[in-house]
């Protein structure tokens, strides 16, 4: 299988000298949906960061055959897509379309595919119509669902999330699981919730203490109820 992510030997100590990650070598093909799980602390946000450059450790990033390196950030940010845990880091325009089309625009698209773009951005979500509607009025799920369209708008090769389901209620979580399952994008997910992971990721990365501790089918690893106690999953 072709790799659209590689990772080589990543570590990262954050500036007060916490070893977040350490040595992480991980392969991700087109189309994979892959849940990155792990207690507190074991680097799921911290490994979704190194992934678009905005954090940059030791090791090797390769996306689409492009290192991770400060003079390919442009293209690289392009090819993956990171959807903050918090959607009021993402949404900061007056109107949702305004919001979805900041990234097209940025690359220099035209009037036209930037529409195009923004339409069908907000019908993968489930969010059509609502492009005149005011970001912090919304709902948390909504915001969550449009933060999403904002990344997609730049047709990335992957999306990165970062805790999707934290502090949604039930009917939000639902809505927001079935966007992830249509999705065709190669999607890698940061979460504490196992049971998005088992309805979504058929594959599933556990970190504890910065490090891989297993790599495998969801249904093989959520089964094994003493390894996910032993390493703080349930």
């Amino acid at each position: 299988m072709s790799c659209l992510l590689t990772i080589t030997d990543l570590s990262y100590a954050y500036p007060d000298g916490h070893s977040a990650l350490k040595e992480i070598s991980l392969h991700i093909g087109p189309g994979e949906k892959v849940g990155l799980v792990g207690s507190n602390g074991a680097g799921k946000s911290t490994l979704l960061l190194h992934l678009n450059g905005i954090l940059q450790g030791s090791g090797e990033i390769e996306v689409d055959g492009n290192l991770v390196v400060p003079e390919n950030l442009g293209s690289i940010r392009s090819a993956v897509g990171l959807v903050f845990q918090d959607p009021d880091d993402q949404l900061f325009s007056p109107t949702v379309f305004e919001d979805v089309a900041f990234g097209p625009l940025y690359m220099g698209l035209p009037e036209e595919e930037v529409r195009r773009r923004v339409a069908a951005a907000l019908e993968s979500v489930g969010m059509e119509g609502r492009s005149r509607r005011v970001p912090h009025r919304m709902s948390l799920g909504e915001k969550k669902l449009v933060s999403i369209a904002t990344v997609l708008a730049m047709k990335p090769r992957m999306l990165a999330l970062d805790e999707p389901t934290a502090a949604l209620d039930a009917r939000s979580r639902r809505r927001l699981t079935r966007v992830l399952q249509q999705l065709e994008e190669t999607i890698v997910v940061a979460t504490h919730d196992l049971s998005l992971v088992s309805e979504v990721l058929e594959r599933t990365v556990v970190l504890d203490d910065g490090r891989i501790v297993a790599d495998g089918p969801t249904r093989s690893i959520l089964s094994d109820s003493q390894f996910l106690r032993d390493h703080g999953l349930v």
